[in-house]
């Protein structure tokens, strides 16, 4: 098999079962791409407690610099109810121009379209001045420990340094050549238990309810807003995903109530800056007993979820611009530049080199039926090819 067809590759990696954690093969899949141009190949299995152990592949072309990485992952999310689909979830099927499977988008597709731009930029040019590495994980879908974070690490560790980074996560919302990610707001999470006291129903001056404490909680991390944006984020933005009290039972005031929340966060904040924010905001609703009449300030915990997501902003303008006019040079269309979204592991890349994301329209990520039109692929491959031709010779001017 030639790397230069993106279809072919694509094919070859969604016919791996390869649901986080199991490697399902497509790790060697993409060994087997990258040996014949000349690709060094580690494969890395990283460990953590109560976490799966995880087989990474980091790859490298060349040994000076420039050097460029392309960054993703083989895992995908289950296929859910595989009668549903209507082409096998991990069969490749091509329908009416249309690429049906399971990472077809997210993000196989990225990865197949890069190998196969360089395999023809190699025909073309030759290896190019410099090096380029494929950094690829295996549990970007799942909790995201011993993937990206560890293998940057170990790559570190053993010398390796990059000049600028490519994630092909899919960017774009309805067509090819519609944005670029140039980088993510932050993200952070937390936990709020209101407690209460116990009791009837009938009788609440016996009982005091966190319901009503939790509600005023919830209300002041919603409202006024953090902020209304900067010139690169659009406003962050806190939602309070669940309230929970256990309690089945109509006549019985629980004894307390938890919410849980999330706030996508702008260059406003860092995680340290908000969290401070957010207390301040809880302990002073805390006092406020508008519904909660002739009580004690109400008794709150908040317990903050590890790792919090660092917002970020990528300034590197050889990086950027390679890519936006490779994008307008095979589709016309100038790419809007943007940090909308959720995250990706550009959060972790960020810490090592420039980095921006670009891959193909994300519609049907993770839904039944993921799929990609075989065009796109094409058009990914040469936007791919002339992004690293460009990128090169701007780092090498």
């Amino acid at each position: 098999m030639t790397a230069t067809n993106p279809v072919e590759n694509l094919q070859a990696l969604i016919r791996c079962p390869s649901v986080t954690p199991a490697e399902g093969g497509a790790l060697s899949a993409l060994q087997a791409m990258l040996e014949p141009m000349g690709f060094a190949i580690s494969r890395v299995t990283a460990s953590d407690e109560n976490t799966p152990d995880i087989e990474n592949l980091y790859a490298r072309l060349g040994t000076s610099g420039p050097h460029l990485m392309f960054a993703g992952h083989t895992d995908v999310v289950p296929a859910g109810d595989e009668s549903a689909w209507s082409h096998p979830p991990f069969a490749a099927e091509i329908a009416d121009g249309v690429l049906y499977g399971r990472g077809a988008v997210d993000m196989k597709g990225g990865i197949a379209c890069f190998v196969a731009a360089l395999a023809r930029s190699i025909e073309k040019k030759g290896a190019p001045k410099g090096s380029v590495s494929l950094l690829i994980t295996g549990d970007e879908e799942g909790p995201a420990i011993n993937g990206t974070i560890k293998l940057l690490k170990w790559a570190a560790e053993k010398g390796e340094y990059w000049d600028a980074c490519l994630v092909g996560e899919p960017t774009n919302p309805d067509l090819l050549g519609d944005m670029i990610k140039i980088g993510r707001r932050g993200s952070l999470s937390g936990t709020i238990t209101v407690h209460g006291v116990q009791g009837h129903a009938a009788y609440p001056h016996l009982a005091d309810n966190p319901v009503r404490g939790i509600i005023r909680l919830a209300e002041v991390l919603m409202n006024p807003p953090f902020d209304h944006g900067t010139d690169n984020f659009q406003p962050s933005n806190l939602e309070v995903t669940t309230i929970d009290v256990g309690n089945p039972a109509t006549n019985v005031i629980p004894a307390k109530a938890t919410a849980r929340f999330n706030i996508r966060f702008n260059d406003t904040w860092s995680a340290e800056t908000l969290q401070a924010e957010i207390v301040r905001r809880l302990d002073a609703a805390a006092a406020d007993t508008t519904l909660r009449p002739a009580r004690q300030p109400l008794k709150y915990d908040i317990v903050w979820s590890e790792r919090p997501s660092h917002v970020f902003l990528t300034r590197n303008e050889a990086l950027i611009s390679s890519l936006s006019d490779a994008v307008e040079q095979v589709t016309g269309r100038t790419p809007q530049l943007s940090t909308t979204g959720g995250t990706s592991d550009a959060r972790y890349i960020k810490d090592y080199c420039p980095v921006v994301e670009f891959g193909l329209v994300g519609q049907t990520m993770h839904m039944v039926d993921e799929r990609v039109a075989v065009e796109d692929l094409e058009t990914l491959t040469q936007i791919y090819q002339t992004f690293i031709e460009q990128w090169f010779a701007n780092a090498d001017a």
